[in-house]
């Protein structure tokens, strides 16, 4: 005889959550994105470490003292500063402590696993050099995994590190003045300097990330990225279903992406340098179905494209704020992918960019955008009441350069002298009418002062 169906629902819920709970989702499922986490139950979601034998590892550990030694003999809440030297690892931490290098303690794991775990809450770790993790993807062989919650992670150099910060499910945690650098890899096969996973209320600061794959900010909300340093590497900030993050005073340089938003809500990134972001794949800030995010006092400069927006804003009544950046000497200052509508564009400097702004295609309703006050060094008009603005409005317009923006493999001849010479006489006689693509009816005249970030 089967189960009542009161039963039977009760028991199919269960599973459900047993499901949300192996994928590292039932805080969310049942407390909601908003909710304080860092006292909630912690879900098992790390593979098992392999455990290497001391042959098993470059014999320039062979010799050295195992840092878990002063680990293990250290009382709760107390201070550890060991003498300097170099030490073997890998470090387990299990138990709240303060762990200070001073600058002289280097932890090698000699190329096998990762080099330290911290998986106590209310802890510091600072100081040290940790070096030689493994190169195994399967296993995210790191210098140092965080599991633990309020805690300090400072002044620490990283380096011959596949990974090398991982945060997993840490709450109100610090993460401070610390230089990352990855294995001498290929730029895929690396790992990612600094990574959160459903790790919420967080400041990531002072950092300095270079040769790295990604700093990348997986389910993870409110937390702050300010004044780091990010270098030759993939993507500068990779948000993917993070809401409401903050990215502030940061200076990205050679990457192939700066900021990317992908499928987020809210969010800001202010007073941001990010520069020379080219290649294939360069841009500056991007979108992917993103929605209610500001960008603001940014420079965006020698970027292949600025800003490019996919998708965004996503969600109905929602919008996209760009206002009071800088896009200079740039391939292409803005491209819309899509035409949602929805991006405010106020008070921004267009200069010296081979293009302004263009759309994926052909830009059938370019009124679905909003332009207004911002300066741009192609403005064709005067400002006789010299109140600042323009007299007449200014619009952009696509002549012959609509051939590039609807076939992309053309944009290899943007600048011949015969998509040069055909672009100005269509422009000098046009055989139809051209593409609107934006018009700002209140352009200002003169290039107002910025501040650089």
């Amino acid at each position: 005889m089967s189960a009542p169906l009161s039963t039977r629902l009760r028991t199919g819920l269960a599973v459900v959550l047993a499901l949300v709970c192996s994928q590292g989702g039932a805080e969310q499922a049942v407390l909601g994105a908003g909710a304080d986490l860092s006292n909630a139950p912690r879900v098992t979601i790390d593979r098992p470490k392999p455990v290497f034998m001391l042959i098993e590892r470059d014999p320039r550990v062979h010799g050295l003292k195992p840092f878990q030694d002063l680990v293990d003999a250290a009382a709760p809440g107390s201070v550890l500063r060991p003498p300097p030297g170099t030490y073997a690892g890998p470090v387990v931490i299990g138990k709240p402590l303060v762990i200070d290098g001073g600058g002289a303690v280097t932890i090698d794991a000699g190329d096998r696993g990762t080099v330290m775990s911290l998986n106590a809450d209310d802890s510091v770790v600072r100081g040290l050099r940790l070096t030689g993790s493994g190169a195994s993807h399967d296993t995210d062989d790191s210098c140092l995994d965080v599991r633990g919650h309020r805690n300090v992670v400072e002044d620490l150099e990283i380096d011959n590190c596949l990974f090398g910060i991982d945060l997993k499910q840490v709450n109100n945690s610090v993460v401070r003045r610390n230089r990352i650098r990855s294995k001498d890899l290929d730029l895929g096969v690396r790992g990612d300097g600094l990574r959160l996973w459903y790790s919420h209320d967080n400041l990531i600061e002072a950092n300095e990330i270079v040769d790295s794959r990604d700093m990348v900010a997986w389910y993870s909300h409110r937390n702050v990225f300010r004044a780091n340093v990010g270098r030759r590497s993939r993507y500068s900030i990779h948000f993917m279903f993070a809401d409401d993050n903050l990215v502030e005073g940061n200076s990205f340089y050679d990457n192939a992406v700066g900021v990317y938003f992908m499928y987020t809500k809210g969010g800001a990134a202010r007073r941001n340098l990010i520069s020379h972001a080219t290649g294939a794949t360069g841009m500056g800030i991007g979108f992917k179905e993103a929605s209610g995010t500001l960008i603001e006092d940014n420079e965006i400069i020698y970027c292949g494209i600025g800003v490019g927006s996919d998708l965004s804003p996503f969600e109905p009544d929602t919008t996209i704020e760009l206002r009071g950046n800088r896009f200079a000497y740039n391939g292409l200052a803005i491209q819309f992918n899509s035409e949602t509508g929805g991006n405010n564009v106020r008070d921004n400097v267009f200069e010296g960019n081979l293009t302004q702004v263009s759309y994926g295609g052909r830009s059938d309703n370019p009124e679905k955008n909003f332009w207004e006050g911002n300066y741009w060094d192609d403005y064709q008009g005067f400002d006789r009441d010299q109140d600042g603005y323009g007299d007449q409005e200014h619009e952009v317009l696509a002549y012959a350069d609509r051939i590039w923006m609807e076939f992309p493999t053309a944009r290899f001849f943007r600048s011949s002298p015969v998509l040069e010479l055909l672009d100005f006489l269509e422009r000098l006689a046009p055989f139809s009418f051209p593409d609107l693509i934006l018009r700002d009816e209140k352009p200002r005249f003169a290039k107002p002062r910025r501040v650089a970030p």
